[in-house]
């Protein structure tokens, strides 16, 4: 190899000690990295940044904007909970997650699937009382499984489809051709992730969890006449077992429902009271159908998409201290609205206007978001915060994102428009429609996990340019001598471990040649060699960095390099010897 190869290689051996022996962050750590490579002269500046420049990481970035308006909207969360449900286990979730990702997978390009369910995900695991890191890995694992089972399932399959009819003469691979072997592949990997996963998986609870620590506040919420939650008992309706809180009482027709049992049917005209943390609260505040009691809330000016929610504490100098909320004539004096109270981090009984404000009580509103900057050095508050990730959905342009998605979907899984092309379209339709409004959009992109991204490609890019790849794949290969089998194990491996350090595209286009020219030695049928190296090169588990859909969940489930390793490793090789057992038998040599 050459000096800039040597270089190279020292890098990449460092940078997974970095990632693996410290808590820096991913992106921190690769930008380092990439930056090393351009100064050592492995990488000129135009090599390495060709990352920024790949249609994967584009698209990556403008599925965020397509998830914002899923979320913002609500839609993703109509669709998620019909689609989920409420299982009572972490093995039932994680299947109940990883079937229907696995099938949509499999005719949808996994990494939009991924990025339209993490904040779902978010979400229903802090519904469920569930770890969010015993879910995310099975998402991505799920979605990079389901890329196995067509030929559209990932981009890698189409290169190699191509690679076949350009270089062969062996003709088109049928669209499930690939499934015969990815079949028997998902199955064995959805399966070691339920039977492993209790205790491969972290179980890793968020800091700022802590109930008892929490503020309990009163939230009374009203039942809408076209709410779906009418006639459903209030187990049905997902009100039951809320984390973090409960539904105290219903009043009905001037009567009061007190410890509601689960039975219990909703009713056209409910006010619903609730208990809980902030967290609770804001959610509650995002169910279809449910509207906050306060019949002052409807005076206010903006809509309700458009406010914010935020939590005060009361000075003891302010002029509604000592009398009721509806007194205080609250709205008029602050263009805000009381939603919820607590007071000593206790609940606060009584209706919302009925509660006669103290000092040091702290109050929910919704109010614009001006109210923040109105009000910060108020003498009349103790505090003004605007309380983070509480932006309340705008039901009535769900179906319109919905549609939008099935627009994006239909036209990418049926090639009339690449996938970047239909995610830019659906995002500028997102934004245009009001679906989310600019800022949101900007806000919802993770640019961590965009910079991790296209500096990893970057460091893949230095060791296809420096010919370190091909120098050790090469010898690796040979190490295999006249033995078929020993061949195809040999393939799988090598292109396996390029897939979790240069992505998964760039290890196939540099295997597969290579797997050309060993089943030409060998004189054996290039079949099994192909189908091997799609699964391998679509089989990146061990590591965050060795495809997109890893790293996108790396953040959102708290994980650590080594967490990927722990799991991955096991189910990396549980798939090679699927993969490599079986790929002869389907197509023999």
């Amino acid at each position: 190899m050459s000096p800039d190869a040597w270089i190279t290689v020292s890098i990449v051996i460092g940078t997974m000690g970095v990632l693996i022996g410290t808590r820096l962050a991913p992106d921190l750590v690769l930008v380092g990295s990439l930056t090393l490579l351009m100064v050592s002269g492995a990488l000129t500046p135009a090599e390495a940044l060709t990352g920024l420049s790949n249609p994967a990481l584009a698209t990556v970035a403008v599925l965020y904007v397509v998830a914002a308006g899923l979320t913002e909207t609500g839609g993703i969360h109509a669709v998620g909970t019909r689609l989920l449900g409420r299982p009572r286990s972490i093995t039932s979730a994680q299947f109940r997650l990883m079937l229907p990702v696995t099938g949509l997978s499999g005719f949808l390009n996994n990494t939009p699937v991924v990025a339209m369910l993490v904040p779902f995900i978010e979400q229903w695991a802090r519904r469920l009382r569930m770890p969010v890191s015993r879910l995310m890995i099975p998402l991505s694992y799920a979605a990079i499984l389901g890329g196995c089972l067509t030929a559209i399932g990932t981009s890698t399959n189409l290169i190699i489809y191509g690679l076949i009819e350009s270089t062969t003469d062996f003709g088109r691979m049928g669209f499930f051709e690939i499934g015969k072997l990815g079949l028997p592949v998902v199955g064995a990997g959805v399966a070691f992730v339920l039977a492993t996963g209790w205790w491969l998986l972290p179980d890793r609870k968020p800091p700022l969890r802590q109930p008892e620590k929490s503020r309990e506040y009163t939230l009374e919420m009203l039942l809408e006449a076209d709410s779906p939650l009418v006639g459903k008992n209030v187990e049905e309706a997902g009100l039951r077992n809320l984390p973090d809180a409960y539904l105290a009482e219903i009043e009905r027709d001037n009567m009061i429902l007190p410890a509601v049992s689960p039975t219990v049917r909703l009713q056209q005209g409910d006010r619903l009271l609730f208990v809980g943390v902030v967290e609770s609260m804001v959610d509650l505040l995002r169910v279809r159908g449910l509207v906050p009691a306060p019949d002052q809330l409807f005076k206010l000016g903006a809509p309700r998409a458009q406010r914010r929610i935020f939590e005060v504490v009361i000075s003891p100098s302010c002029p509604i201290a000592g009398g009721s909320i509806r007194d205080g004539r609250f709205r008029t004096r602050y263009d805000a609205v009381v939603i919820a109270a607590a007071r000593n981090g206790e609940r606060i009984k009584g209706k919302i206007g009925e509660i006669e404000i103290r000092p040091g009580d702290t109050l929910l509103l919704e109010s614009r978001p001006s109210f923040l900057e109105r009000q910060r050095n108020s003498r009349d508050f103790l505090l003004v915060s605007e309380v983070q990730d509480a932006t309340l959905p705008r039901h009535d342009r769900a179906w319109l994102s919905l549609a939008i998605l099935a627009f994006m979907v239909t036209t990418a899984a049926l090639g009339i428009l690449s996938m970047l092309e239909a995610a830019l379209i659906a995002a500028a339709l997102m934004v245009g429609t009001r679906c989310v409004s600019v800022s949101a959009a900007r806000s919802f992109v993770d640019w961590s996990v965009v910079t991790a991204i296209g500096a990893s490609l970057g460091i893949g890019q230095a060791l296809y340019v420096t010919g370190a790849a091909s120098a050790i794949a090469e010898a690796w290969i040979a190490l295999a001598g006249d033995s078929p089998w020993l061949g195809l194990i040999a393939v799988y491996l090598i292109t396996s471990l390029f897939t979790e350090i240069i992505t998964n595209n760039a290890a196939a286009v540099l295997v597969f040649p290579i797997a050309q020219a060993t089943a030409a030695g060998l004189d054996v049928s290039l079949w099994p060699f192909a189908a091997v190296v799609m699964i391998a090169a679509s089989a990146s588990f061990a590591t965050p960095i060795g495809y997109q859909t890893n790293m996108m969940v790396y953040g959102p489930g708290g994980y650590r390099f080594t967490d990927y390793l722990r799991i991955g490793i096991p189910m990396n090789l549980l798939i090679g010897v699927v993969a490599v057992t079986l790929a002869p038998l389907i197509w023999p040599f």
